[in-house]
């Protein structure tokens, strides 16, 4: 029997593609059959994708069903996996996340997963998504749902809280931190035993090892760290190698990822270029000329030519014929053809996998899954700081939630007022209630 797959925002530029590369790639899946469906709630999103998918398939000789539809109750009948990845006017939104919480004082260095802009973010996405996993309920109750949205901690969490689906939160950014390591012992990934585990974007190694011989790398992390020039790389590393030093264990993903949920990372991180335009032309949610999305200096972004020549427009067709790196394929396979995957990183209710976090707090570790399904693996305590540091976001994560449910203003604000960047009561509110006026179409209706 084949098993039915249906990717919710199948139009994305950035997941539909890789995601279709992923499926039909996998030899484990040809060889059950896959049914795919490409959902997307914008019908000019789904030719080019579906036609890009019967490409692929041509090309790899796979026989498997491909559809398109923008129906998502009939796109989820009889589904096996719901993956997801969904955003409305992306770029817009996180302009304002980014820059109306900074002009109230709040210098959050990103505002896509942490700060106040994640609060925005999460929200705007928890009602879709918390729709998607309802239907689920009434259509595929026994699907998992595979979610790629951000905010991810956030995100999974109102959905265990909030549904009775089965889901789980998937993210690679665990992988830039290993290179991060490998560049600096030089030595390559293969050759490293790791696990990393926190939150999403704000993990952190509790071991590195010598894969071969079993010794911790750790020391030797360490004497590297302590000789390197403070600016080698530094939009990559230094706010790292200040955690590393102050807090014991070296985290991950990225500085403008985990300085989101410090008070102090702005003092490391060159955030003041993210969404640049002038306000003397006027703000891009009233003009509609969105400022260009700089996810990261690495590279030096600002050396370029005066002017800036058109973009060309990226076809599916060029990008290589090779897996994305990302793990909803493996899920699939361990759970759906009961093939045993290790799994670098899943968000899921913790449950005694970090012992020193709350139970029900959705937290990021390493997991196998299989025919059984999905099985985080048990992790040491994080250090007292650290563990600190990540129980407040649970904190905020749970009256998040709650502010959701009882479309309560009042704990919107108290998460607001947790958050490490709020420095003012009056400015908190009076963000908040910008905030939900410049967003209230895709907002739940706050009430007190």
């Amino acid at each position: 029997m084949s098993i039915k797959i249906v990717l919710v925002g199948a139009g994305s530029r950035s997941f539909g593609p890789g995601s279709v590369r992923d499926i039909l790639l996998s030899d484990v899946l040809a060889q059950s059959g896959t049914d795919l469906v490409l959902m997307d709630m914008v019908p000019e999103h789904l030719p080019e994708i579906g036609d890009y998918a019967r490409k692929v398939a041509r090309k790899l000789q796979r026989r498997v069903s491909i559809r398109e539809t923008t129906d998502l109750e009939e796109s989820l009948h009889g589904a096996d996996f719901v993956i997801t990845a969904i955003e409305i006017n992306r770029y817009l939104y996180w302009a304002q996340d980014f820059h109306v919480p900074r002009k109230y004082g709040f210098m959050q260095v990103y505002g896509e997963n942490g700060g106040p802009g994640g609060l925005f973010h999460a929200l705007r996405n928890m009602g879709p998504l918390i729709n998607i996993a309802h239907t689920m309920e009434k259509c595929c109750p026994d699907a998992w749902l595979l979610n790629f949205t951000n905010p991810e901690s956030k995100l999974c969490e109102a959905l265990s809280r909030l549904t009775d689906i089965r889901n789980v939160g998937l993210c690679h950014g665990v992988y830039d931190g290993l290179r991060q390591i490998s560049t600096l012992l030089e030595k390559p990934i293969e050759e490293l035993d790791t696990a990393a585990c926190g939150i999403n974007h704000f993990t952190w190694f509790v071991r590195i090892r010598d894969r071969q011989t079993g010794e911790d790398l750790y020391p030797r992390l360490r004497a590297i760290e302590a000789e390197g020039d403070w600016l080698c790389d530094w939009h990559e590393l230094g706010l790292a190698r200040i955690l590393f030093r102050r807090f014991g264990l070296w985290p991950s993903p990225a500085p403008n990822h985990y300085g989101e949920y410090i008070r102090w990372a702005e003092e490391f991180v060159c955030s003041e270029v993210q969404y640049f335009y002038d306000p003397a032309d006027g703000h891009p949610w009233h003009t509609g000329n969105i400022p260009e999305f700089v996810y990261s200096l690495s590279g030096d972004k600002t050396t370029r030519p005066w002017r800036k020549p058109e973009p060309k427009p990226a076809r599916f067709e060029d990008a290589p014929l090779k897996p994305s790196g990302e793990f909803a394929v493996p899920v699939i396979e361990g759970i759906a053809c009961g093939r045993t995957r290790e799994l670098l990183a899943v968000n899921m209710p913790n449950r005694g996998t970090i012992p020193n976090l709350p139970e029900e707090m959705v937290v990021e570790a390493p997991a196998i899954a299989d025919a059984s399904g999905i099985c985080m693996t048990p992790m040491p305590p994080l250090p007292e700081g650290i563990a600190a540091m990540l129980r407040l976001q649970g904190s905020i994560h749970q009256l998040l939630v709650e502010a959701y449910q009882e479309r309560s203003r009042s704990k919107l604000i108290q998460a607001f007022l947790l958050d490490p960047v709020c420095h003012s009561y009056r400015r908190a509110v009076e963000c908040v209630d910008e905030m939900i006026a410049l967003q209230r179409p895709l907002l739940p209706d706050f009430q007190s």
